[in-house]
């Protein structure tokens, strides 16, 4: 029978939203029975990639700011006065123990030996006389030919004689001293500075004329934070045993970035903490043997701190925040499980846990943003957390290359 009436067509419509509801309510029984795939709505579980924990051995290295200085810095001072003839090194040249630096001039210096030698020789001449007087007075003593005053008076000028005489000889020592001092010598080896005053300066007793800096090795001075107690007392000990103790290691970074070459050793930590910083100085000694680390230089230098037995190197990204603390998710059966984790030090841009994961853990690396405990995952299991990064970039391309298909596919069919 064909109805003809206005508005015939409703009835159409409210028949199609019955039949829509009838098969929701259809979908709601099934997820009711299990007959859904498992997740919230009837959707797929979320994918998360994890990787296996296993624990390991960690050695936990800090960096500090860090100057280098020479490990010897010495100042060359004129030790007589007198007029300065000649600079016998060129400025900033290395220069070896011993090597002459300056000349002083010489002549005041070689007429007052000359004096000296012949007070020498006077005192020599008294003193033969005297010992000839002694051995003549005391022969004649004991065959009491002559007083026993007589014999002390003699025995008196020897001693006398034999006084002036040690006295005429230190004067020639100093003389010989102070002529060796108008050449000054380079008392270790090392750099060169600056001369502090030109040729034909008047230059007085303990007057700077240069300064020298030994440059193998080197010491690099840097500040510890206080809590870093365990490095303080490991260099304090290998400083009271000369360096037999346990020591630790260093390295350095120039100020170009680049790695120097050599390690060094931490030898020397202040006993004391600096009030004002809270910190306390330190100091490590490096091989300079081709100088290519320069003093004055800021550096960076890197320390064994610690090494941290049976933790966990985990990635940062993969830590988040709980009610009871830092927590991981891991999953076991494939179901999502909380961990609540205890953190260490972070080590080449990875998390160290040091309690809360167990040996074999799969640990979720991505994923795990939307994750409840207790929630039914889909797992890959990838060895590294760059490869769960790779795999995800991967399938985001695909979902937007699909997309972008679906997408292109109306204006085709059109």
């Amino acid at each position: 029978m064909h109805l003809s009436l206005p508005g015939a067509r409703l009835p159409v419509k409210w028949i199609l939203a019955v039949g829509l509801l009838v098969s929701l309510l259809a979908g709601c029984e099934q997820d009711g029975n299990g007959g859904a795939p498992a997740g919230a709505g009837g959707r797929p579980p979320p994918e998360v990639y994890v990787v296996r924990v296993e624990p390991r051995s960690v050695d936990v290295m800090e960096e500090y700011a860090a100057r280098v200085r020479g490990s010897r810095e010495v100042e060359v001072r004129a030790r007589v006065q007198g007029i300065l003839q000649e600079r016998l090194y060129t400025e900033g040249q290395v220069v070896e123990a011993g090597e002459p630096l300056f000349r002083i001039d010489r002549e005041p210096y070689q007429i007052e030996l000359q004096r000296a030698r012949a007070e020498l020789a006077n005192a020599q001449a008294e003193l033969n006389q005297a010992q000839r007087e002694w051995r003549r007075i005391s022969t004649l003593f004991e065959q009491n030919a002559v007083s026993e005053r007589e014999r002390d008076s003699a025995l008196s000028a020897r001693e006398l004689a034999e006084a002036r005489y040690a006295l005429a000889e230190s004067g020639v020592a100093n003389a010989e001293l102070n002529l060796d001092y108008t050449e000054v010598r380079a008392p270790l080896a090392g750099m060169t500075g600056l001369e502090s005053f030109p040729e034909g300066s008047l230059i007085e007793r303990g007057t700077l004329l240069t300064t020298l800096t030994q440059q193998d090795p080197v010491h690099v001075r840097f500040s510890l934070p206080e809590g870093d107690a365990a490095l303080q007392r490991a260099a304090r000990r290998a400083m009271a045993t000369n360096g037999e103790a346990e020591q630790r290691e260093a390295t350095l970074t120039l100020p170009d970035g680049s790695e120097y070459a050599e390690t060094g050793i931490v030898d020397f930590t202040d006993s004391t903490i600096d009030p004002r910083t809270g910190s306390v100085s330190a100091r490590a000694v490096f091989p300079n043997p081709n100088g290519e680390v320069v003093p004055g230089q800021f550096v960076r230098i890197q320390l064994l701190v610690q090494t941290l037995d049976d933790v966990f190197r985990i990635p940062q990204e993969a830590v988040g925040q709980g009610q009871a603390g830092a927590r991981v998710f891991v999953v076991v059966d494939d179901v999502a499980e909380t961990r609540t984790v205890s953190l260490g030090p972070i080590v080449d841009g990875e998390q160290v846990v040091l309690s809360g994961l167990e040996d074999g853990d799969l640990l979720v690396v991505n994923g795990h943003v939307a994750l409840q405990e207790g929630m039914p995952v889909s797992v890959n299991e990838v060895e590294s957390h760059e490869e769960a990064l790779q795999a995800a970039e991967d399938e985001a391309a695909a979902a937007e290359a699909e997309a972008e298909a679906e997408a292109a596919q109306p204006d085709e069919e059109a």
